[in-house]
């Protein structure tokens, strides 16, 4: 195919050499030479074709991806539960800004007991300040029976379920949506309402506590959430009940 679309390359150039318009017939001159030339872009294609040859079958389509599963907090306790396939990527220490605190974060976080430093300053410039956390449940209302966790500091597990992307945290309630996976369950909890605001998080219905952690020393401080009615439409909420939680995947 090659030999013929070089003859023919010849054949144009040839032409093209021995074009010599007149006045009466230069337009149909042009108008034959570029016929030719679209003939010959044609041929190009068509050789262009056969080099490269037929488009190859498409291959098999691989398996849907997971999403990257998702992450999410255990309050209260070290490990992850066992029966959600879920992995612990490290258990810490609650922490967040002290109560007496109006600036600071707005939220607990899990910290981990291994910090790595950068660079620092030795002594307290006065900046913001992280705290470790501690349960509060010396008002009489203790949704944890059996557990003696007053004043003592809070531990945490960072989780990860590699087969679930969505997770979602329930207040006020202890199971999960049809189709989705129950994680763990427990009790809202949060700052006290004359202190200042913090966020309202989930703590473990079987809590536990860091070893050696049961001085009053105070800090970021969980206290359970009571249901209030007014807005709060009672029933079906109950005017000083305990909140409950729940932590959900899908």
């Amino acid at each position: 195919m090659v030999a013929p679309v070089y003859c023919f390359l010849v054949v144009v150039l040839a032409g093209a050499q021995a074009f010599q318009p007149d006045d009466g017939d230069w337009r149909v001159e042009i108008h034959q030479l570029q016929q030719m030339m679209m003939t010959f872009a044609e041929e190009m294609k068509t050789l262009k074709m056969e080099m490269e040859g037929p488009p190859g079958e498409k291959g098999e389509t691989g398996p849907d991806g997971n999403g990257g599963g998702s992450v999410y907090i255990r309050w209260g306790r070290t490990t992850c539960p066992n029966d959600t396939d879920t992995s612990l990527i490290y258990d810490g220490i609650a922490g967040g800004t002290h109560y007496t605190h109006s600036g600071g974060g707005a939220n607990y976080v899990c910290l981990p007991k291994d910090p790595e430093w950068g660079v620092f300053t030795d002594g307290n410039q006065g900046t913001a300040y992280m705290y470790g956390a501690e349960y509060q449940l010396d008002a009489g209302n203790n949704p944890f029976p059996g557990a003696s966790v007053h004043d003592h500091d809070v531990p945490c597990a960072v989780c990860h379920v590699a087969s679930r992307g969505s997770k979602l945290m329930i207040p006020a309630r202890l199971s999960c949506p049809s189709g989705w996976t129950r994680e763990y369950k427990g009790y809202l909890m949060t700052e006290r309402y004359s202190h200042y605001r913090s966020e309202f998080v989930c703590m473990d219905g079987e809590p536990e506590t860091r070893p050696g952690g049961h001085v009053d020393t105070n800090g970021a401080l969980f206290y359970p959430v009571e249901a209030d009615c007014g807005a709060l439409p009672c029933p079906n909420y109950v005017q000083g009940h305990e909140l409950t939680c729940v932590v959900c995947t899908k």
